[in-house]
């Protein structure tokens, strides 16, 4: 059940009924995100109220650990979560922090996982303090970086970001800090790492008071090149004078993160096909009423996917007319 004082982040239960007061009694799923802040967090808590009237009533909970979260619906102790498209492949490997499962039970696992859609969440932001004398990716040889929460994804992602603008190895060439990402920009704020990846919607306001209290720069990547692919990441940007304490003159070339809205694969296709259609038929309203989420684009629906699509999602999907690439319907 969810406890709305649980430890590790809080909870928000949406009812259908509040909703309506007559038609089919309304499914009940659960499902968990992280900081509710953060584009990943914003995009349930917007559609909770209208997965609820369409009826589904989310059990969401925020603050959670992802990796942790694709691992309860491996083990079906969860319907659903957000899930960062590296961990699927790490779970169906049995590697990083799946490690003490191996790849048997872990490929196990990631057989009761399925996808309902795909979605740009957050870019990457390499920020240094404008005084740090930190200019260039090369001046960040021996500093501390912040590289993610324990055991998670972004580890992988943000190690990759740094060797591909440097060349720098974790452990050789500079010390990665990992803290979780609720307490990341406190503990740059108050000198523990050099470097701050923080994984931000660009135009955050968060990030544009921290630029206000002291002067940032962004570290951009040196080219536009694709990300390797199993790291689950896009080509980003981010335009010179997003935050008014940014002293970037030209745009950042980033990357963007790459998220995907996993369930378990008993999930019934009726629920799946509501919580996919909600999804998309909601999106003009979610991005008009929140700026942070202006970085949905119905085109992501199968970027980088990797887990297999539910049947109810597969069932919108032809309804909508949109083809599907073939490696997705068959699990």
């Amino acid at each position: 059940m969810c406890n709305p004082f649980q430890r590790a982040g809080r909870c928000l239960v949406f009812s259908a009924a509040a909703l309506t007061l007559f038609g089919a009694q309304a499914a009940k799923i659960s499902m968990e995100s992280t900081a509710p802040t953060s584009v990943v967090g914003m995009v349930p808590q917007a559609l909770a109220p209208k997965w609820a009237a369409a009826g589904v009533d989310v059990e969401l909970a925020l603050g959670q650990t992802l990796t942790k979260s694709l691992l309860k619906i491996g083990q079906g102790s969860l319907d659903s979560a957000i899930i960062p498209l590296p961990a699927y492949n790490l779970l169906v490997a049995g590697k990083g922090p799946y490690a003490q499962l191996g790849a048997e039970k872990g490929k196990a696992m990631a057989d009761n996982v399925r996808s309902l859609f795909a979605f740009t969440a957050s870019t990457f932001h390499p920020i240094v303090w404008a005084d740090s004398g930190i200019n260039t990716w090369a001046d960040v040889k021996g500093k501390r970086i912040f590289i993610g929460p324990p055991a998670g994804a972004a580890n992988a992602q943000i190690m990759g970001l740094i060797k591909t603008a440097s060349g720098f190895v974790e452990g050789k060439d500079y010390t990665g800090v990992k803290a979780p990402w609720g307490v990341a920009a406190d503990g740059f704020k108050d000198g523990q790492y050099d470097v701050y990846v923080g994984a931000y919607g660009v135009g955050s306001q968060a990030l544009a008071e921290i630029s206000l209290t002291r002067k940032i720069r962004i570290l951009s990547l040196p080219n536009r090149d694709e990300p390797p692919a199993p790291l689950g990441l896009a080509v980003g940007r981010i335009p010179a004078g997003t935050y008014p304490g940014m002293v970037n003159t030209d745009a950042v070339n980033a990357w963007n993160t790459l998220m995907m809205m996993g369930v378990h694969k008993d999930l019934s296709d009726d629920t799946a096909y509501k919580l996919t259609k909600t999804y998309f038929d909601s999106m003009a309203a979610l991005k008009a009423g929140n700026a942070g989420l202006a970085v949905l684009d119905a085109d992501d629906a199968f970027s980088g996917l990797v887990a297999p699509l539910h049947p109810g999602a597969l069932k919108y999907y032809k309804d909508a007319k949109r083809a599907v690439p073939a490696k997705l319907t068959t699990p």
